[in-house]
């Protein structure tokens, strides 16, 4: 069952309800906070188990408020992956192939260049190389394809570039070199995020055509991965798989205040705001842990679960004949 709606923003204009959230990668996130801006576009909607928020943003202010490039973000967030649904799987993954779909300009003879964006021997980053472990790859069947399946089979190329660390060379370097060499008509990112919730670790999705900075939910500032520096569009695709301590830390001190609300004792909770919540919360933490980030425990088993979703997503997506659920089997 679908159903949509759009946000209300207050005014009946194109507005949204958004605000100072920068320890974020998820755009659905950052319009959470009361603040109106002009020139973004919220919809909601469900599909069965799945929610499905749409954002949109369209303008500079827009831009610099949320903190988030022009393009549409959309936001697919189902709790069932937390419970290793495999009906719930099935439909983020089926969810997952029509958004992609959606957003990326393809035909029948389109070649597309997948890259896992991440570090294989951490958990929590490791997302991107095992859906690219997971991908179907054609490129090197191109002239091997059946005439029966012409136009069912994409040309589909992946790789896992590693990271700086490992390789001493930054990932855009390296995407823009073999986008160079082997001319892809779109490229597919996908990588792990962070969000400022716990609450969505391991159950959201986002897909967006704005491209992706690699290593900007953990504070690492890698050039960008989109059309303008790759020079073909660029949607990316990530799961938040960590949140900041600092988040974690200034939620708690919000929901003490509104718990305690009206004792004297108290009161001084309430005046915690911005800079004094910030300059407070790294005095606990900064001398001993720095800018800490948290994942849950059972993240080896999430990661797992995760990668073959997002992979089947992916090359239902890519390739028009495979379905999502055969893909996870």
């Amino acid at each position: 069952m679908r159903g949509w709606s759009a946000v209300p923003a207050g005014g009946g204009g194109p507005l949204a309800e958004v605000g100072d959230s920068p320890r974020t990668d998820l755009a659905v996130e950052a319009v959470e906070r009361p603040h109106r801006v002009e020139g973004i576009d919220v919809e909601e909607g469900h599909e069965g188990e799945v929610a499905v928020t749409r954002v949109r943003v369209r303008s500079d202010e827009a831009e610099r408020v949320v903190g988030k490039p022009r393009g549409t973000y959309v936001t697919l967030d189902a709790p069932g992956l937390l419970r290793r649904d495999t009906m719930v799987q099935e439909q983020v993954a089926r969810a997952l192939a029509r958004e992609l779909g959606a957003l990326l300009p393809l035909d029948a003879d389109s070649h597309v260049f997948v890259v896992g964006l991440g570090n294989w021997n951490a958990t929590p980053d490791a997302l991107g190389p095992r859906v690219v472990g997971e991908i179907l790859v054609t490129r090197h069947l191109a002239d091997q394809v059946p005439e029966n399946l012409a136009g069912q089979v994409r040309r589909v190329s992946a790789l896992a570039p590693g990271v700086l660390g490992l390789t001493g060379i930054e990932t855009g370097e390296i995407i823009r070199g073999i986008v160079a060499r082997i001319k892809p008509d779109a490229v597919v990112v996908v990588d792990a995020l962070a969000s400022r919730s716990v609450e969505r670790l391991g159950r959201t999705i986002q897909v967006a055509d704005s491209g992706i900075q690699p290593g900007s939910g953990v504070g690492n500032h890698r050039s960008g991965i989109d059309a303008q520096t790759i020079g073909v569009p660029v949607v990316a695709v990530g799961v938040p798989t960590v949140v900041h301590a600092a988040t974690i830390a200034a939620d708690t001190i919000d929901l003490l205040a509104a718990e305690l609300d009206g004792q004297p004792a108290y009161a001084g909770l309430r005046l915690l705001h911005g800079d004094d919540k910030r300059q407070l919360i790294a005095r606990v933490l900064a001398p001993a842990v720095g800018d800490l980030m948290v994942t849950p425990k059972e993240i080896d088993l999430l990661l797992d679960d995760l990668s073959s979703v997002v992979a089947a997503g992916v090359n239902a997506a890519l390739h028009p004949k495979v379905a999502a659920q055969e893909s996870l089997l």
